[in-house]
């Protein structure tokens, strides 16, 4: 990994909403670690059934008032009516927002459970994205992309398909589901590229803050932990520092060895951390920039 990158790559962060004073402050310290960065754009989530509806709403609001960072929002289309999400999206453009994640969003029941759309609400992400770009042509709209598929698809054929339902509904890019296995990303960038679908495919990066929480993670999204990686983390349970290091490594390994092989835009998952993310970016060559209005 000690090869220099030809080219500094582009990173994106995710964020989640707080629940509490502590995780606020939490939240507020990694931004303003991060922003220096420059990400091209920064994600907020969006709980399941719009259970953090407001909370995202005043986490972007504030990245907007207070930063210079470009926010975007996460949407989802779970358990609302059609009328209910329209104005989430109106709120948003109100108040200065013109990118939009959107996501069909998990069953209320969780991963797993069966899906339900809401009798008067939007029955995919497809339907979801074609509505925000009918009505608001300005909003820029990323959705979701499974190198393993999705768990609920049938096929990967299916899967592609609603990929392309989403991209002829006006979607500009999609971001992946976390992955640890770089051929999986590849293998399935060759099957998008194949069906014709040429839209960027920014692989989403989880550094593993924990390992059980990651491996849990990973089996309700349907994403595969590799026995090597387990490997790795094996006997640190009570050790967070080696951690710390070892998940560093790996996540570091990972995307230089996805750049080196032409990758050059990357979203972060940093589960309201900065650290990790911040060491991962500065190995891909990206370092602060004065002069950057923080939080």
């Amino acid at each position: 990994m000690t090869d220099v990158l030809q080219h500094i790559p582009a990173i994106s962060f995710e964020f989640f909403p707080p629940k509490t004073d502590e995780m606020e402050r939490n939240l507020w310290q990694a931004i303003s670690r991060l922003a220096p960065l420059h990400p091209r754009f920064v994600s907020v989530t969006y709980g399941a059934g719009g259970s953090t509806r407001e909370r995202t709403h005043s986490t972007i609001a504030r990245i907007l008032r207070e930063t210079s960072l470009t926010p975007a929002a996460h949407l989802t289309c779970v358990d609302a009516p059609c009328a209910d999400v329209d104005d989430v999206v109106e709120r948003y453009h109100e108040i200065g927002v013109r990118h939009i994640v959107a996501l069909r969003g998990d069953p209320t029941s969780g991963l797993g459970g069966a899906y339900t759309p809401h009798p008067q609400g939007y029955r995919s992400s497809a339907d979801l994205v074609a509505s925000i770009k009918r009505k608001h042509p300005d909003i820029d709209v990323t959705v979701s992309a499974y190198p393993e598929k999705h768990p609920e698809s049938a096929s990967f054929d299916a899967d592609l398909d609603m990929l392309q339902a989403k991209v002829d509904a006006g979607a500009t890019r999609a971001i992946t589901q976390f992955f640890f296995d770089n051929d999986l990303y590849f293998r399935y960038l060759d099957r998008v590229r194949a069906r014709g679908i040429d839209i960027p495919i920014v692989p989403g990066i989880l550094p593993v803050q924990n390992f059980k929480q990651a491996s849990s993670f990973a089996t309700r999204a349907g994403a595969t932990v590799p026995d090597w990686l387990a490997k790795q983390f094996e006997g640190l349970d009570d050790d967070p520092d080696t951690r710390k290091l070892v998940a560093a490594t790996m996540a570091a390994g990972q995307v230089h060895k996805l750049a080196k092989h032409g990758v050059d835009t990357f979203h972060f998952y940093t589960m309201n951390r900065a650290d990790l993310v911040f060491a991962i970016s500065h190995l891909l060559g990206l370092r602060p920039q004065a002069a950057q209005k923080a939080a």
